[in-house]
C-alpha cells in the first residue's frame, strides 16, 4: 500500500483537471458573450457615431467579434471568435451561435490593440448559409462598409441596398469598413461548451429548441432588443 500512495494524488488530480474542463471551458465562451454585450452598448452610446438605428431595426442578424489582436493571431488564419444572433418572427433576438471570423482583408484592418467587429445583416440570404457550416462575405450576398449615425435614413441619406454592413472600432473609433473576402464560420466546440450539448446543431440554437440560454446569453439577447428594436423606426 505504501508503494502505491505517490500515484493516488495523481490519479486523483487528473480527474479534477478533466472534470473542471468543460466549466473553464464554458467561463472562455461566457466571456467571450459578455463581451460581445459590452461592444454593443458601448457602439450605440453615442448614437451620432454609432450604427443607425434604421438599419438596425431591419437587421435579420448581428454578429459582434470582440477584442480581435493581430499579434494573438493563431497558426492556421483564424482571426477571431463571436457569436451571431438572429431576429425571430416576434421580433426578439434569438439566443447567440459562436463564430469564427478568418480571412480576406480582417488582416489588414487590425493592429497590436484589439480592434472589435460587428457585421449587419439585412437578410436570411447569409445566416443561412453560415448555418451550414461557412459563408465567405460578399459571395452570394453584397457586403460594404455600414454607414455610421442616427440620422441616417435608409429611404432618404444613404442608399443602404447591400445585404451585408460592416464595422471596426479600435482605439476608440468605430467606422464601417469592408470585409469583402472574410469569412464566418460556425464554432461547434464553443457552442456545445456553452450550452452543454454534444453536437447540438446552429437551427436548434437559433430556434432555442432543447436549449436553456444561459445568462449571459439572456443578456446578449436583451441589449439586442434594447438597440435593435423594430420599434427603432
Amino acid at each position: 500500500m505504501i508503494k502505491r500512495k505517490p500515484f493516488i494524488i495523481p490519479t486523483i488530480m487528473v480527474f479534477l483537471i478533466l472534470a473542471a474542463a468543460p466549466a473553464m471551458a464554458s467561463q472562455q465562451q461566457t466571456s467571450r458573450v459578455n463581451m460581445a454585450t459590452e461592444v454593443v452598448k458601448e457602439i450605440m452610446k453615442i448614437p451620432e457615431t454609432g450604427i443607425p438605428p434604421a438599419l438596425l431595426s431591419d437587421a435579420q442578424g448581428i454578429a459582434v467579434i470582440p477584442r480581435v489582436i493581430k499579434a494573438g493571431l493563431v497558426v492556421g488564419g483564424e482571426y477571431g471568435k463571436g457569436v451571431l444572433s438572429v431576429r425571430e418572427s416576434d421580433g426578439t433576438w434569438s439566443a447567440p451561435v459562436f463564430v469564427t471570423l478568418a480571412g480576406g482583408s480582417v488582416g489588414y484592418q487590425i493592429g497590436a490593440e484589439a480592434t472589435d467587429f460587428v457585421i449587419v445583416f439585412k437578410n436570411r440570404k447569409g445566416i443561412d448559409e453560415i448555418s451550414k457550416g461557412k459563408f465567405t462575405l460578399g459571395v452570394g450576398a453584397s457586403v460594404a462598409a455600414g454607414p455610421v449615425g442616427r440620422n441616417v435614413k435608409a429611404a432618404t441619406d444613404v442608399k443602404l441596398d447591400a445585404e451585408i454592413y460592416s464595422y471596426s472600432r479600435s482605439r476608440g473609433l468605430f467606422a464601417g469598413i469592408s470585409l469583402e473576402g472574410a469569412s464566418l464560420q460556425i464554432d461547434h466546440d464553443s457552442d456545445s461548451e456553452f450550452y452543454g450539448r454534444k453536437s447540438i446543431s446552429p437551427a436548434d440554437i437559433l430556434a432555442g429548441k432543447g436549449i436553456t440560454p444561459p445568462d449571459a446569453a439572456v443578456g446578449f439577447t436583451k441589449t439586442l432588443d434594447r438597440y435593435a428594436s423594430v420599434a427603432n423606426k
